[in-house]
């Protein structure tokens, strides 16, 4: 979407419409077609609804087969409905087999009114599901091999977002009459879904969060001979096909390093004001006066997850094996005219930062990426403890909010559960000065974006929060600064952490001229005139 590529969203293009028109991809492969959410999603619930409406064949199967069987089913349908919708607003609500030979005549629905029927879905899903398919009879035959099967915490879990989508506010009006206000029961519902997850998981430990020494295998693994990361925390994954080898090698390592480093791949950086959202390990946003943070020691005494995410100036990028490289190629070079931020053009790394979230920090052409494997998770736990907390504070109206179980209050409130991911990163608590539910909120969306940094949420939740047209977010920044040059660099490069610089400044890279259409993404003319009653999104 950044890019502009919307066409690959919606099926267009020699490897995306192969759905559509009923061929195959030009590779010949048919996972090729997977970057088509339009296509790919309304052929998720057509399968859906062709197996639910098919139950009554399984005569042979078990009580506990059927119920397998339905509940996917059931999650899938209104997963992939909530897929279309969270970018495209209200939508038909499809629950049977359309049959081929009458005409569409369904009408959108409100978002709400769609959200009700995800949301039914969901409840049905998780009231078929196992907790953990190993102590069922049928999962047995795989023990140790179900982690990823769909399962009752994840219906939870999804029926909290949903519900939690549903209640923000560009969701909580419709795509025609928006509000900047939460739908407060519907918070509620989420508040109460997510802390029947956190409770199931408090119980059972079938989730739990990774403890901080080992937080990057939740995004890859390196030398783990080929296992697939997420420990734990991680609940719903993308899909593992293909999940190792070439296909990071290519997507991942190539697009994220310099070119200094290695040559091919576009390369893709965080902007300076992005990584700002990284606060102080005291617990505060640089911004702020108590945080202790200097523009001459900018990158002293932050946030952990800060140094697991982001390659600052002067930290070690390669491993000198051969003596090949030059000194400002093995470190990184991010000051203004360093090496990394001019070599290639418009593709140097011009924000001054780089992401290292999904590689191992090492991982160049010298060493090569054997024994790297990625895999990018949908949800996570640490989620699941962010949209309780959002949820809780929104619906129940103060950080001292909690979702209720079984009608009664579970044990964490609103404030606790953040407070339950910043002490799993060793970051303090929230200071006291943001315990008002305005600015724990903002806290709170401080926090999403560097505990989830990267991880494909950031558009909806500036979407849903009806920020995305909004100063500062169209921005993007560039830091430029210079070494001070007083430390030698060999003790720089031994401790980046205490490198001093000199005239600190912001420069805006570019500005995305966005209005309040693009909070909804367009339909495709040829869908929207089909028929009359499925309506274009207001402004396209």
């Amino acid at each position: 979407v950044d890019q502009g590529d919307y066409w690959k969203w919606v099926g267009v293009g020699d490897n995306y419409g192969w759905l559509r028109t009923g061929g195959k991809p030009a590779s010949g492969d048919p996972k090729d077609g997977k970057g088509a959410l339009w296509g790919l999603s309304w052929y998720g619930i057509r399968k859906a609804n062709i197996g639910l409406a098919n139950l009554d064949k399984l005569t042979q199967a078990t009580t506990e087969e059927r119920n397998l069987i339905e509940g996917q089913l059931y999650f899938f349908r209104g997963w992939f409905h909530f897929m279309l919708m969270q970018f495209w607003g209200g939508l038909p609500y499809v629950d049977e087999v359309l049959p081929s030979d009458e005409v569409l005549k369904r009408a959108r629905l409100t978002y709400r009114e769609t959200a009700d029927k995800a949301s039914e879905d969901f409840r049905k899903a998780a009231a078929l599901l196992p907790l953990d398919w190993d102590e069922t009879t049928v999962g047995k035959q795989t023990v140790g091999k179900n982690n990823i099967r769909i399962n009752k915490i994840m219906a939870l879990a999804y029926l909290g977002k949903n519900e939690l989508w549903a209640g923000s506010p560009l969701m909580s009006g419709d795509v025609n009459a928006q509000t900047t206000a939460y739908n407060a029961e519907s918070c509620q519902r989420a508040a109460d879904a997510f802390a029947e997850v956190l409770d199931l998981c408090d119980k059972t430990k079938r989730y739990e969060l990774a403890d901080f020494a080992n937080y990057t295998d939740i995004f890859y693994t390196y030398q783990q001979n080929g296992k697939i990361p997420g420990l734990k925390e991680a609940i719903f994954y993308e899909n593992l096909a293909d999940a190792s080898g070439s296909r990071y090698r290519w997507n991942q390592v190539n697009d994220y390093v310099s070119k200094t480093l290695i040559q091919s791949g576009v390369k893709h950086y965080p902007t300076a004001n992005y990584v700002d959202y990284y606060g102080t390990k005291s617990g505060y946003p640089i911004t702020d006066p108590e945080s202790g943070w200097s523009k001459e020691y900018p990158w002293k005494d932050r946030d952990p997850r800060f140094y697991t995410d982001i390659r600052y100036d002067g930290v070690k990028m390669a491993v000198n094996t051969d003596g090949s490289f030059k000194e400002d190629q093995q470190y990184a070079s991010l000051y203004t005219n360093g090496l990394y931020r001019t070599t290639g053009g418009m593709e140097g790394i011009r924000s001054g930062y780089m992401m290292c979230k999904f590689m191992h920090p090492m991982t160049n052409e010298k060493d090569g990426t054997k024994g790297v494997n990625a895999v990018l998770t949908f949800m996570r736990l640490a989620d699941v403890y962010l949209m309780y907390a959002e949820a809780a504070l929104m619906g129940y109206g103060s950080p001292s909010g909690k979702g209720k179980v079984n009608g009664a209050d579970y044990k964490l409130s609103a404030l606790d559960a953040i407070n339950v991911i910043r002490n799993r990163a060793g970051v303090a608590e929230v200071p006291t000065k943001f315990h008002t539910q305005t600015d724990l909120l903002n806290e709170l969306r401080r926090e999403r974006a560097v505990e989830l940094a990267f991880e494909g949420h950031r558009f909806t939740d500036l979407r849903r929060w009806l920020l995305l047209d909004k100063a500062p977010y169209n921005v993007k920044l560039s830091v430029e600064f210079d070494r001070a040059n007083d430390i030698p660099s060999q003790d720089l490069y031994k401790d980046p952490k205490n490198g001093r610089v000199v005239n600190w400044r912001y420069e805006v890279m570019k500005e995305r001229n966005l209005s309040q259409k693009h909070y909804w993404l367009p339909f495709r003319r040829e869908d929207v005139n089909m028929y009359k009653e499925f309506k274009q999104n207001p402004g396209w």
